[in-house]
């Protein structure tokens, strides 16, 4: 018999877990988000409370069905809160090491017959699950950003995914109004595999004095029809994400055209990774957006 999913776990609570919890919520699951940090996690649901208002102004949904939503959620800064989850979606720092770690310490406390979800943007589903109890129970569940707004969700197998664990989470993706799309597990998997080299190729750019910031971004936008410009959405993902898969292309195809630019490491050294720490290719001090080159 399919593992009914009722219950769903979500570990982190940065951009990502709160848009997930948000969703999961909306679509009628009870949802336990955990992050290490009660600071950051103190801040979580007023944050999904904001974007629900945002869609009961826009008639998208209505203040009673934000009210239940919002019931749904619960959280915790420890994993014993997914005890009685049927699926928990690992959402924490795109980082192999952390993400390993989190996923043995879930299979200690979830259920036999749980299953796990890698929101991972790059990383290996087959070398993650491969340091588990359960390599078939677990997939790759890679949301785009932000959450609530973007339709698209790739799925990963790893080699040895299970086709009903594959199956009950793509069917929840859809659940969740989503739209899933099959990725094989290769490094970064089809959007970043295509997305990051072009904005590293912008910072390329940028680097050798091709263009500033404002023009390459100006360019892009009105050349190619993005609603964004390349640096614009490289602060808007967050340049430590950026230059994390960047390492993950350069590693896992050995290819020196995924050569993270100097001038991302830089930024990144520097800490400023973007609109979460207030400077980026912009600085987001001010009303408005300011070009830092």
């Amino acid at each position: 018999m399919a593992l009914e999913i009722k219950k769903i776990g979500v570990v982190g609570s940065g951009q990502m877990g709160k848009g997930i919890a948000h969703v999961c919520s909306v679509a009628g699951y009870d949802v336990h988000l955990m992050d290490t940090s009660e600071d950051v996690l103190a801040q979580a649901v007023p944050a999904i409370e904001k974007g629900m208002d945002r869609m009961v102004a826009k008639e998208k949904m209505s203040a009673a069905d934000r009210d239940d939503a919002l019931k749904r959620i619960s959280t915790g800064t420890d994993m014993s809160g997914f005890k009685d989850c049927q699926l928990v979606i690992e959402a924490a720092t795109e980082d192999e090491q952390i993400k390993k770690t989190i996923l043995k310490e879930l299979c200690q406390i979830i259920d036999d017959d749980a299953l796990i979800a890698s929101n991972t943007s790059s990383i290996s589903i087959t070398r993650l699950a491969a340091k588990t109890d359960r390599p078939g129970k677990i997939v790759g569940m890679h949301f785009m950003n932000p959450v609530p707004r973007m339709e698209l969700v790739e799925m990963i197998r790893g080699i040895a995914t299970d086709e009903d664990t594959y199956k009950a989470v793509r069917d929840l993706a859809k659940k969740l109004g989503k739209t899933p799309v099959n990725a094989e597990d290769f490094p970064a998997f089809i959007v970043n595999r295509i997305l990051l080299p072009m904005i590293n190729e912008a910072i390329y750019t940028l680097y050798e004095g091709v263009g500033s910031v404002k023009a390459i971004d100006t360019a892009m936008k009105l050349g190619t029809k993005h609603p964004m410009g390349p640096l614009e959405l490289a602060d808007f993902i967050g340049l430590d994400t950026c230059l994390a898969v960047m390492h993950v292309l350069h590693e896992g195809l050995a290819d020196t055209k995924y050569r993270p630019c100097p001038l991302l490491v830089k930024y990144v050294e520097a800490g400023w990774l973007g609109r979460k720490s207030g400077r980026g290719f912009y600085d987001y001090s001010g009303d408005e957006p300011v070009p830092t080159r």
